[in-house]
């Protein structure tokens, strides 16, 4: 099963851009009349009718939709300092997409080697993993931001967790889950150098609770996918 990705134009109709245009005709070699099946990225999947085989400007009648399709029963939110090799975490944000993921927050820490990250090549990244993942809802990919900006501006109906190094009583986020009604988490995850001193209290004072991920100390983006996962593992 293939899914493209479009924008919708009215209720029956679905267009696409050049390059999504051009896999459907030329690479999948579709005509005109074909079934297809596409996504607008909010989480319904259409069955359709291509109209248009165009590969620069193809378009498709869309015949039945299905709304949570590919989706899950929670809304979770990671919030990951960028690694120094970006190609990490690149990964993380495919692989993330894939498990299970609705917003990825790039945030910036005060030990982070990384201090500026450009989000158009994530997004494209993300688009691709969640169509290969058959998935129809696409990450949201937020603007970067400082960790404690980030920290001050987290809600406070959700379930708030911080992985971090500094030796303090933790729970497992297993253990975290399942005492917490709420099924919207934020998860935070620092940078190779950890957090700072400050960050840390910042979250707790906001109402973060301290998570561990077993005896071994983990790279950022094995820590954020670990954290994903075992999302995904409660409610799934």
């Amino acid at each position: 099963m293939e899914i493209f990705f479009g924008q919708l134009v009215n209720a029956d109709t679905i267009k696409f851009d050049a390059q999504e245009s051009l896999h459907i005709v030329k690479v999948m070699r579709h005509k005109e009349n074909d079934h297809i099946y596409a996504m607008d990225g909010s989480g319904v999947l259409f069955e359709c009718i291509l109209l248009t085989a165009n590969s620069n400007n193809a378009s498709a009648h869309i015949l039945s939709s299905t709304p949570g399709w590919g989706t899950h029963n929670y809304d979770l939110t990671l919030a990951v300092c960028p690694t120094k090799n970006n190609e990490r975490f690149e990964w993380l944000g495919e692989k993330a997409t894939e498990i299970g993921l609705d917003t990825l927050a790039p945030i910036i820490g005060e030990k982070s080697e990384r201090k500026v990250y450009k989000i158009d090549r994530m997004k494209r990244i993300v688009l691709s993993a969640a169509k290969q993942s058959l998935k129809a809802k696409i990450p949201t990919i937020e603007e970067p931001q400082s960790a404690i900006d980030f920290i001050k501006k987290a809600p406070s109906d959700a379930l708030k967790l911080i992985a971090h190094c500094f030796e303090e009583e933790k729970i497992s986020i297993k253990e975290a889950l399942e005492k917490s009604p709420s099924d919207k988490i934020i998860i935070l995850i620092g940078p190779e150098g950890d957090f700072s001193t400050r960050e840390v209290d910042e979250a707790l004072k906001n109402g973060f609770i301290p998570v561990h991920m077993g005896n071994s100390r983990l790279r950022t983006e094995t820590a954020g996918l670990y954290a994903v996962f075992s999302v995904y593992n409660k409610y799934m």
